[in-house]
């Protein structure tokens, strides 16, 4: 129901005109690309909400930092954990489909919810749309036996010059309760490749960085083949003391390769520590309730009669059944507005300062919150999880036994 291989190539035969009429427009268009709606058939089946669960496709890798003492080593293993998520966020469904698709743009106060379970015992999710304009997905994902905690929030503001830009606003903060402590991640740009080809696929570009509160920051290099040279998703990394990020000396460690093959991490001495294989790495499967079990705000479920149709290859009853969803949201905001009222986020709150964010960013070259961007800063609210409403009574008491 979430995309499969029936999905198919970008654009069929048949709709080739329609594909390069659709670039045109593009070409032409004069703001957030967000706003502009795409043709039914190069969509996706899935919304930006599922996104979130990219983060922990292997739980493993996620809380192995916690079971680690050295805070060098640490810090390491969350750069690896990082970069390991790269594939499962930009890559894996052009391999899994043949091409990127545009994802459905989830509706204010959609949800996605579900765990992993393996040795590592049960890592929990909880994604919500908790803005509309403009679009913002928070999320948090949790792992009470290892003490991991992940949380976040993301907005895409994408431009087209000869090609889709697509500028990533948020961060990711990952905290380890055994330590206390915490780790921010920024998010890479990208753009997007092979649109005149109609096979469109995600390069990532510019750097990033993971700052952690024990010291020690990893910046992350990304580039792409040229026209003339230059490796396909390749990435550079170093891991270095806050504030020597200029100082050869000072690396600790260095990272090299490719985000969708393999890439490796060597210490100062250049010895290879880490020989990571992203084509082998076992990934552990995402459980959900049923369809029928869900809420109505949940994903799978708002989004069914459109995925179906997608599916069918039924292009007519896509877009009637996304204007029903579209419509309908229109018309709560349109009451809202009338009763002076606020939309009420299921699981997220808005606040005015993050101060551990706001601390780690000054090792960040010209980052900050950018919270105007974003419609605010948002958190993960326990008091709105221990009472949330059914069908999320199950969830409510792992969050009373688990989250602190």
């Amino acid at each position: 129901m979430a995309g499969g291989e029936q999905e198919g190539v970008a654009v069929p035969s048949q709709n080739k005109g329609s594909w390069s009429s659709f670039l045109k427009s593009i070409a032409s268009f004069n703001g957030d690309l967000s706003s502009m709606t795409a043709p039914a058939f190069i969509l996706s089946t899935t919304s930006l909400t599922e996104f979130s669960a990219y983060w922990s496709e292997m739980p493993g890798l996620l809380v192995a930092p916690a079971n680690e003492p050295d805070p060098q080593k640490r810090a390491m293993l969350v750069l690896k954990w990082f970069l390991s998520t790269l594939k499962q966020q930009y890559a894996s469904r052009n391999e899994k489909l043949g091409s990127e698709k545009k994802p459905l743009n989830p509706f204010l106060g959609e949800l996605f919810l579900g765990k992993w379970e393996d040795a590592e015992g049960e890592t929990q999710l909880v994604s919500e749309q908790v803005s509309h304009h403009p679009p913002v997905t928070a999320y948090s994902i949790w792992n009470n036996k290892r003490g991991v905690r992940l949380q976040g929030y993301n907005a895409q503001k994408a431009t087209f010059s000869r090609t889709i830009h697509v500028k990533q606003v948020g961060h990711a903060l990952l905290h380890l309760d055994k330590y206390n402590e915490d780790y921010l991640i920024t998010l890479p740009p990208l753009h997007i490749e092979s649109l005149i080809t109609g096979s469109p696929y995600v390069e990532l570009n510019k750097s990033t960085y993971i700052v952690g509160s024990n010291g020690y920051t990893s910046r992350i290099d990304y580039s792409g083949k040229g026209w003339v040279s230059g490796t396909k998703n390749a990435l550079s990394a170093i891991m270095y003391p806050h504030g020597q990020e200029k100082d050869k000396s000072a690396v600790i460690y260095t990272a090299e390769g490719t985000w969708t093959d393999t890439f490796t991490i060597k210490d100062a001495k250049k010895n290879t520590v880490v020989t990571y294989n992203a084509k082998r790495e076992p990934k552990t499967p995402l459980t959900v309730a049923p369809i029928e079990q869900q809420d109505p705000l949940e994903t799978r479920r708002a989004w069914k009669r459109v995925a179906d149709a997608i599916m069918k290859g039924d292009m007519s009853a896509t877009g009637s059944e996304k204007t029903v969803i579209e419509e309908r949201q229109r018309a709560l905001r349109k009451q809202e507005a009338a009763e002076k009222k606020e939309w009420e986020r299921r699981f997220f709150s808005k606040v005015d300062r993050l101060p551990v964010c706001e601390k780690l960013f000054k090792d960040v070259p010209g980052g900050s919150m950018e919270a105007d961007q974003t419609g605010g800063i948002w958190v993960f609210d326990q008091e709105k999880a221990r009472n949330a409403k059914p069908p999320f009574s199950a969830l409510s008491e792992q969050l009373k036994n688990g989250w602190k």
